[in-house]
């Protein structure tokens, strides 16, 4: 498998160069994600897993999505909508993620997906208000991009257009700051969430190699396999996939 790391410095010049102050123009996409249902279906009704793959690139849970390797211009998505947020994912991980958040619940916690499947368009304008926000506080334009980008990936280079990605946080307390981190549904999650496939894809050691800061509460899909491949190493996803590109003799 070849991971493509595009300059960053294209990315972010790319985007300074964009004509309204503080904004990112993007035409408004032509969605390629196809919902198969309004609500989720009965347990079991997910996908079946793909046959195990002869390169990573070729294994869907695999996808690589970040500053430097933006979603693939023929990404398609089928989503299924989870009855109890409303929100969508994709369809292939509905069946585990229903198991972790049962099992979440039994364990007498809350946990509340309040943030999941994202089109471009919705991306772009949570990317746009960062940055407004930045430069309302005093940033200027290129230091207010530049910093947005920590925080908000720049549209396209968003885990959140794959629909394998899902924001998590505790019913008790909704912030999205570190102090997720000490709430008992992220210590459960953090701790359970490899056994259903998914991974913490941001920890706070990992910055420099994921290009995004610290997310206590942002899930990713990978599956069982590599989820628990990843917690005996401690590696990021992005370290992850060098090592399978690069084995050790």
């Amino acid at each position: 498998m070849k991971i493509r790391y595009f300059s960053a410095a294209l990315v972010l010049a790319l985007t300074i160069a964009a004509p309204t102050a503080g904004a990112v123009n993007l035409a408004e996409e032509s969605p390629k994600a196809q919902e198969t249902a309004a609500a989720a279906p009965a347990a079991g009704a997910a996908g079946t897993e793909a046959a195990p793959a002869e390169a990573a690139e070729a294994d869907w849970k695999l996808l690589l999505v970040n500053p430097w390797n933006t979603l693939p211009e023929d990404f398609s998505v089928e989503l299924v909508t989870l009855a109890s947020c409303g929100l969508k994912v994709d369809k292939r991980i509905f069946e585990d993620l229903e198991e972790m958040l049962v099992a979440c619940r039994e364990a007498g916690l809350r946990p509340l997906i309040c943030s999941a499947y994202r089109t471009e368009a919705v991306q772009t304008r949570l990317y746009n208000n960062k940055i407004a926000r930045l430069r309302a506080a005093g940033y200027g334009r290129e230091s207010a991009v530049k910093e947005a980008g920590r925080w908000v990936a720049v549209p396209n280079t968003s885990e959140h257009q794959t629909g394998l990605a899902l924001d998590i946080v505790s019913a008790g307390y909704q912030g999205l700051t570190k102090r997720q981190e000490r709430t008992a549904e992220q210590q459960w999650l953090m701790e359970h969430c490899w056994e259903y496939g998914f991974i913490l894809r941001y920890p706070s050691e990992k910055s420099e190699i994921t290009g995004i800061g610290y997310e206590p509460w942002h899930y990713r899909y990978v599956g069982k396999e590599t989820a628990l491949a990843m917690r005996d190493s401690g590696q990021c996803l992005e370290e992850y996939l060098e090592a399978l590109e690069s084995p050790t003799a």
